[in-house]
């Protein structure tokens, strides 16, 4: 796929005022510094396009960017700030929760992964509640770039045995990087193949 046109559309706190459209939704997520906004930055192609900070946390509302015209890309709030107060987490969760379950445009929800850290249980119960829900979900590791190939590989693998002891079988998995472009064409293929599927219904 290539990428024509990004453009930031909208920012919100809640579900209601997101886009009136029912263009298809690529949502990412992710524990707070895990490489969203340089990541969505990389897929799009445009430095800037969302806001990245060396402060953990930083992503408060639902950012839709329209991309060539489409469909979008959501860059969701990081969960598991801990330094957030108690009423702050709960207001992102309601937030999140709100947006993944009731979003009908949600297409496909990108789970970011540090790929230099062993399995997290936050990410792992994310991914169970999202389970639960029967949330359409795709794995992306980030930070690839920061390993060996094989340290990298060797971490991967053991994310995946981890999951397999809960997981009758694996969502879609990715291996990204924003500094090389690693898995690159492979997450926008992938988007353009379930874009492709959705125009045939």
């Amino acid at each position: 796929m290539i990428i024509k046109s990004a453009e930031f559309e909208i920012s919100n706190s809640t579900v209601s005022k997101c886009p009136a459209t029912s263009r298809p939704e690529y949502a990412f997520i992710g524990r707070s510094n895990v490489g969203k906004s340089s990541l969505i930055n990389m897929l799009t192609g445009r430095n800037g396009l969302a806001k990245t900070s060396s402060t953990p946390g930083k992503t408060m509302l639902i950012n839709h960017f329209l991309i060539n015209g489409e469909w979008y890309i959501v860059d969701l709030p990081g969960y598991g700030y801990a330094r957030r107060g108690k009423e702050s987490r709960d207001e992102l969760r309601r937030m999140i929760e709100g947006y993944v379950l009731g979003r009908q445009q949600m297409t496909n929800l990108f789970i970011l992964v540090d790929s230099r850290h062993e399995p997290q249980k936050i990410d792992l119960e994310f991914m169970e509640w999202c389970g639960e829900n029967e949330v359409p979900f795709s794995i992306v590791f980030t930070k690839m770039d920061k390993l060996g190939k094989v340290a990298g590989g060797r971490n991967v693998a053991a994310y995946k045995q981890r999951l397999l002891e809960t997981w009758e079988e694996l969502p879609p998995i990715f291996e990204t990087s924003s500094e090389d472009g690693r898995g690159r064409d492979e997450l926008l293929d992938y988007i353009e193949q379930i874009n492709r599927s959705l125009s045939q219904q």
